[in-house]
């Protein structure tokens, strides 16, 4: 549960409890322990969880930055005030302390305009007018509470004093009128938002009794209003640390009766405050604003339905149809086709979970807003798109044979095989698309739905990018949704096992490290090889949690050997979901502290298509893991269409030559030029290498006189499984040394 809540927060909880408690238990009127020392302590903890949270974060929000500035300049004023209280027990206003909570607020207001262009960006007009109504009707409200205190500010000279004192209410004003804003539109029931919009209500709310105590002089430091502005700053900082989390960006989907509420909330008050108004004197600004809710409450009725209806056909996140609208739309172009030819195609995109668990959800939903939009330049203006949900998306096409329905695929697979940028990293994705045919496959959307849906995850199972319904594809949709399942039990259960393949050094014929490799002890099917079932695991978002199993696995049996004074290294294939996470360095350096292992213990087998996806995010999460002592080496080295300058860019101690490269050198002369080469370059840069497929004692005499360094392959040892290979090290003698 700690892990969950985080050691920073419960320290937060704590320090906050025990001030809370301390300063009830007190009582009314100032005491240096319990309001100054106690104060600082829990807002010191306050800032330092701020700042802990944004320094996880793989890619930190601007808003979250400014939030933390702000918790942070508010702490610091409180500071200050302490702190020049306690010689006199008086501060002289205005004073240094308020120029940290005007910054506060300052900040503040520019970390919320950031959420709201943010999640207003692209908001239908219902969503922006509900926004605008409930901003001002609580404008209104807030106008008349204040009214004694910016009263009493107006009528003395002007002078910083007077100025700050107009200031903190007319900053209230403001980020109560924001709050209400962001509350009103649909997109407010985000994951932990609450947090903010609560911590923001607290401190707001203490602020208008601390400005109405200031104006009657019944406000006196040391009094339950000082826990509020507290519990405020921690609530602030909590959803800080939650949102920073990968995990913690995602979002609830609101009601429609729920995003209601506050425009009606604030559409009444403002009837209050012109009613009000009528009877006594209010302030005009007050007034003002109460005229304009109802202005912008009245004026959108008169289209308002239409455009409410057409919110409910429209994906929030892209703009696009969304399911209930295409399946509508299908039906009646279906029925009107009458005996013309149609294609509904489903499309996938591959291993998109991976970013969302990787970069978080704010990057998942800009990714797929850019991959809405290329599809919709794509297609003819007649043509159908919607997305259907997460990463699914759907194209119906208005007239076209099987032939025109397999280009237009083709054609959305190259406009998404281009990069996309996302929060400042370059994503590349892939789309496995499913083909159906109307009439031949189905005669109506559902029918058409489910067999185009077979046919994707066929595609997506041949990595061919696309596939059209075949009758055969209904037993293979089968058996891959319970193959599917069996894997997640597999990952649950300890079902994976490891199987290891030495490294042998050409220089000494000595074993000094082997190669991870997993495979899956099915209880009914026997031992299955990874080709099995690695696609599967991609296409389903488990790749992440299976390359943690791998991870842990190899590194136990690691300390096992190392405890019996065999050091072998052990290399274990990253998937590129965990290569794309910041966290991954320190995770597995905590991973080697657990067993104490030494860092180099461990090598990390990369691809060369991740590293070209994003080389610049490749090398910040590399160089932190080759800092501290984990050994980084390229897989499959030379199958990959890339420069080769990443070799002298990223940190890197090891290729590894492909099998292709290597097999073929015992006829063909070209292949050995080329390993040969290869060899002289990895060495001419400090690297390591090693020759993959090696299975012949020829071959490993060619590598041997050409400087490699080490080989693995079927000639050395299949991959056995851990116990075997021990025997296997015990029972070798080694080779004697020839001059070749």
């Amino acid at each position: 549960m700690f892990r969950t809540i985080g050691l920073p927060v419960l320290a937060m909880a704590m320090a906050l409890f025990t001030y809370v408690v301390a300063r009830l238990l007190h009582g009314e009127g100032y005491h240096a322990a319990v309001d100054g020392w106690m104060s600082m302590v829990t807002e010191a903890v306050t800032v330092a969880v701020c700042w802990l949270a944004l320094r996880r974060s793989a890619a930190v929000p601007g808003e979250l930055v400014l939030a933390a500035l702000a918790v942070t300049a508010t702490a610091l004023g409180d500071a200050y005030y302490m702190l020049a209280r306690e010689p006199s027990g008086t501060v002289p206003a205005p004073s240094p302390a308020d120029v940290g909570y005007i910054l506060f607020y300052a900040l503040m207001l520019l970390a919320l305009a950031m959420v709201v262009v943010k999640r207003l960006r692209t908001a239908a007009w219902p969503v922006l007018l509900d926004s605008a109504v409930a901003a001002c009707g609580a404008a209104a409200v807030l106008a008349v509470l204040l009214e004694p205190v910016l009263d009493s500010a107006g009528g003395t000279p002007i002078s910083a004093g007077t100025v700050i004192a107009v200031a903190y209410p007319l900053f209230d004003l403001m980020l109560i009128a924001v709050i209400a804003a962001i509350i009103a539109s649909q997109r407010a029931s985000d994951k932990h938002w609450a947090y903010l919009v609560a911590g923001l209500l607290l401190f707001a709310a203490a602020d208008v009794v601390f400005a109405l105590g200031e104006a009657s002089g019944a406000y006196s430091v040391g009094s339950v209003l000082d826990l509020v502005w507290a519990t405020g700053l921690a609530l602030i900082a909590l959803w800080i640390d939650r949102a920073s989390r990968p995990e913690g960006q995602g979002r609830r989907r609101g009601r429609a009766h729920q995003a209601l509420v506050v425009p009606g909330l604030a559409t009444a008050a403002a009837l209050g405050v012109l009613l009000l108004g009528s009877q006594q004197h209010l302030p005009p600004y007050a007034l003002v604003l109460a005229s304009i809710t109802l202005v912008l409450a009245a004026v959108p009725m008169a289209f308002r339905h239409r455009l409410l209806r057409r919110l409910t056909r429209t994906d929030d996140l892209t703009g696009l149809l969304n399911r209930r609208a295409f399946n509508d739309d299908c039906t009646e172009r279906l029925a009107a086709a009458g005996k013309r030819n149609g294609a509904l195609l489903l499309l996938d995109l591959d291993r998109f979970k991976e970013i969302n668990d990787s970069l978080g959800h704010e990057a998942g939903d800009r990714l797929l807003v850019q991959v809405g939009a290329r599809l919709a330049r794509s297609l003819r203006p007649d043509d159908l798109l919607a997305r259907l949900g997460g990463d699914e998306f759907a194209v119906l096409l208005a007239d076209g044979d099987e032939d025109e329905a397999a280009a237009v695929a083709k054609k959305l697979r190259n406009a998404l095989a281009e990069s996309f940028t996302s929060g400042g990293i370059a994503l590349r994705t892939s789309v496995s698309i499913g083909v159906a045919l109307f009439p031949v496959h189905g005669k109506n959307v559902n029918t058409l739905l489910r067999k185009a849906d077979m046919a994707m995850y066929r595609a997506k199972t041949a990595r061919s990018g696309h596939h059209i319904y075949h009758h055969d594809d209904d037993r293979q949709g089968e058996l891959r949704l319970r193959t599917v399942q069996e894997l997640r039990t597999a990952l649950a259960s300890d079902q994976l096992i490891l199987h290891y393949q030495p490294q042998v050094d050409l220089a000494t014929d000595e074993i000094h490290g082997v190669e991870a490799l997993v495979r899956w002890d099915h209880p009914t099917r026997g031992v299955l090889a990874p080709a099995e079932f690695l696609g599967l695991a991609e296409e389903c978002g488990l790749m992440h949690d299976l390359t943690a199993v791998v991870l842990a696995k190899a590194l136990d049996q690691a300390a096992r050997w190392h405890a019996k004074h065999e050091p072998l290294t052990v290399a274990v294939n990253i998937s590129a979901s965990s290569l794309v996470d910041i966290g991954l360095p320190r995770r597995v350096g905590s991973m080697l502290r657990e067993r104490k292992l030494p860092a180099s213990a461990l090598v990390l087998e990369i691809t060369e298509d991740f590293l070209m996806a994003d080389r610049d995010r490749a090398r910040e999460i590399l160089t932190q893991l080759r800092e501290s002592g984990v050994q980084i080496a390229v897989d499959d080295f030379g199958t990959g269409y890339s420069s080769l300058a990443y070799l002298r860019e990223l940190p890197i101690d090891e290729l590894k030559l492909d099998r292709s490269f290597v097999q073929p050198m015992d006829t063909d002369p070209r292949a050995s030029a080329l390993v040969a080469s290869t060899i002289a370059l990895a060495h001419s840069l400090g690297l390591r290498i090693v020759a993959e497929g090696v299975e012949s004692q020829e071959t490993k005499d060619e590598l041997k006189a050409l400087g490699c360094d080490n080989a693995q392959g079927y000639f050395v040892s299949r991959p056995v499984g851990a116990a075997e290979l021990d025997r296997w090290l015990a029972a070798r003698p080694l080779e004697p040394v020839r001059q070749v």
